[in-house]
């Protein structure tokens, strides 16, 4: 059982900041023998989360070039839907919840740009 479109997420209050940590592992497609195949398809991450106060594990698509971020680069993901998988059991279900992203990517620190102009006269010499 699953939701049928997940479960849009608010990236500022559900995450906060987000740091890389590594890639956990791939997730390859079986062949009709039931044999794993070299084909990938999906990746997931784990990503420290500071609203949860965890490490987070996020799956992105095979498709998205593999991501090797430096450690503790703030990230962002793009479009994150939680979702969740159900296994029936002999008492009802066990309910596993998981977060897929279209993309993760480095969080962009163009628009923070808190320093000042610089001077490019050289000391001592009057601007013309």
């Amino acid at each position: 059982m699953r939701l049928a479109n997940g479960i849009v997420l608010d990236k500022e209050k559900t995450f906060g900041v987000l740091k890389f940590s590594a890639l956990r592992h791939e997730v390859r497609m079986e062949n009709e023998d039931g044999s794993t195949s070299e084909e990938i398809k999906r990746r997931t991450y784990d990503l420290k989360c500071s609203v949860q106060e965890r490490m987070i594990q996020v799956s992105i698509p095979a498709e998205i070039a593999l991501k090797d971020f430096p450690y503790n680069a703030e990230v962002e993901l793009i479009n994150p839907i939680a979702d969740t998988v159900a296994n029936a059991n002999y008492r009802g279900a066990d309910v596993d919840w998981y977060v897929r992203a279209d993309d993760i990517v480095l969080k962009n620190k163009n628009n923070q740009n808190t320093g000042s102009p610089q001077n490019n006269n050289p000391q001592g010499q009057p601007k013309k």
